[in-house]
């Protein structure tokens, strides 16, 4: 059932909104119900010239794609809170020229910064630290020019020391930052 003209898929949106809703509804959390929805309905928009007679079974699936990876977004999150919570606890104590406690509280400092940056934030450094992407790269990922990437990683930098408590060496930030 290819959807040629606004009209037609609008008969198809309103047909089938309330159905996706329900359906998402059971299996989303309510704070993001509305999103997958949208999202499901402009992947319908998108492929609405692929759409199959009976599109209700597609919208579905369609939907539950958006559900999956919006949980894998939330894991990778996840696992990168994970990953700096790991660093923060590998403060070298062998060394007697490192002031362990002061180690360890700059750590935690940045774990707690880490975690009040925004998402986009995070994920611009965890690009660059993590997955060790050159600014090329990183962008093609975001989907930006290059130097959209290179103001966004600088932007984020700052943030993050901004966030860091005024006494805690520039030495942790550079070594998670670079």
């Amino acid at each position: 059932m290819p959807i040629d003209t606004e009209a037609q898929f609008t008969d198809v949106y309103r047909a089938h909104y309330e159905d996706v809703l329900r359906f998402v509804r059971r299996r989303a959390h309510p704070m993001n119900v509305d999103d997958i929805v949208g999202e499901t309905f402009l992947a319908a928009w998108r492929r609405r010239r692929e759409l199959p007679e009976n599109p209700r079974p597609w919208l579905f699936g369609a939907a539950r794609n958006v559900m999956l990876n919006a949980n894998r977004g939330m894991r990778r999150q996840a696992a990168l809170v994970v990953h700096i919570q790991q660093a923060a606890a590998t403060a070298d104590v062998d060394d007697p020229a490192v002031d362990a406690t002061a180690e360890v509280d700059s750590r935690i400092d940045l774990v707690a910064a880490w975690r009040s940056l925004p998402p986009a934030d995070q994920e611009v450094l965890a690009l660059h630290v993590w997955e060790e992407l050159d600014a090329r790269d990183a962008a093609t990922v975001l989907g930006c020019t290059r130097a959209a990437y290179a103001m966004r990683l600088t932007r984020a930098k700052r943030r993050l020391a901004g966030r860091l408590s005024p006494t805690a060496p520039a030495s942790s930030v550079l070594s998670l930052t670079h």
